[in-house]
């Protein structure tokens, strides 16, 4: 059954980034993958999904790279890509500041003996180290995460996709749940009082 864990200042866990049901389904089998992280967060947590690979673009050829090596240094070849590169640099940064996690979500400050580099950035351009630095970088801008939320939880609530004629509801439960603090039942009360669900239509 659910019960409370008090968790003090210096734990590794908290919060959603640091869940191990996130971080494993995020991760391979076997290694962690901050591209699929990266991606991950940027898709559910921000809003802005990165553009999908070019085509004919072949996967990276793990046999070819050692295996010791960090997984950033793995990821260089994709990197180094010109054709992969616009995507890859949106997305590995954001990964690369929850490398401290292994696949299965283990808090670990070494990959195969050698030190985890967890530096990492924003496409905004902001930069920081490991997930504390990542968390605090999201924090800085509330309106993205709340509008990625509403635009997935209006989309459960309506049964459909959204479309364009949906933006200005959705923009007015953002600015309402700000004057709120954001509250989670704010943006559920929005949602139940807004055009698009109110004068849905059953099929």
């Amino acid at each position: 059954r659910f019960r409370r864990v008090a968790l003090d200042s210096q734990s590794r866990r908290g919060g959603l980034l640091r869940q191990g049901s996130v971080l494993t389904v995020t991760s391979y089998a076997t290694r962690t993958s901050p591209v699929i992280r990266g991606h991950w967060l940027l898709g559910n947590l921000l809003g802005t999904p990165p553009p999908p690979p070019p085509a004919n673009i072949p996967n990276l050829k793990e046999n070819t790279v050692s295996e010791t090596l960090p997984m950033r240094a793995r990821l260089s070849a994709h990197r180094a890509n010109a054709a992969c590169a616009s995507c890859h640099d949106l997305m590995d940064p954001v990964g690369f500041a929850l490398e401290n996690f292994d696949a299965i979500g283990r808090w670990r400050l070494t990959e195969n003996g050698l030190p985890i580099d967890a530096s990492g950035g924003l496409p905004d351009g902001s930069r920081f180290n490991g997930v504390t630095g990542l968390e605090d970088a999201l924090l800085k801008h509330p309106e993205l995460f709340v509008g990625t939320l509403t635009e997935k939880l209006l989309t459960f609530a309506l049964g459909r996709g959204i479309d364009e004629h949906d933006a200005p509801a959705i923009r007015r439960i953002v600015r309402d749940a700000q004057r709120d603090g954001n509250h989670f039942s704010s943006i559920v009360l929005g949602i139940v009082n807004s055009s698009p669900f109110t004068l849905r239509k059953t099929q």
